[in-house]
């Protein structure tokens, strides 16, 4: 029976520490224009060109908008999480959000996360608050950051 809880504590112990294993190493918000996603290759062959960044977009045919530049890593592989995005723009004190589905590996990956088109108001425009998570696909919390403000906010 000792040797049954033991393997239980242990198994306990693991799932949680998986669900701290996911790191948000860098979140940078920042206006972006549509020019600034152009490449040299995208003249050749029409093709958007990414590079090593993972592009997620509100309106995917819409380039110019307020990105959050996301440097993520997890131990292990993470299928079927989301980033959630909430914020909080000039517009109105209630937080918006969005949700993003990704995929995390023990490899740091960059991702771009863009509110483009109609869900941003344009360059001039600055968030007010913000907070990123990362859920896994049970929609538990494995990760978050935000602003200063959002701390300070009743959202």
């Amino acid at each position: 029976m000792r040797s049954v809880l033991t393997a239980f504590l242990l198994f306990i112990v693991v799932s949680c520490a998986h669900a701290a294993d996911v790191e948000l190493t860098r979140v940078w918000p920042a206006w972006r224009s549509a020019e600034s996603f152009e490449r040299i290759s995208e003249y050749f062959d029409g093709q958007e060109n990414t590079g090593s960044h993972t592009i997620l977009r509100t309106q995917p045919g819409s380039r110019a908008g307020y990105y959050f530049l996301i440097r993520a890593k997890a131990a292990v592989t993470t299928t079927g999480a989301k980033f959630i995005l909430q914020i909080i723009t000039p517009e109105t004190p209630e937080p918006k959000t969005h949700a993003f589905p990704i995929t995390l590996g023990p490899q740091e990956v960059v991702f771009d996360v863009g509110l483009t088109g109609p869900d941003w108001a344009g360059r001039k425009t600055h968030a007010v608050a913000w907070r990123l998570s990362v859920v896994n696909a049970e929609g538990h919390e494995l990760a978050s950051q935000q602003s200063f403000l959002w701390s300070n906010s009743a959202p």
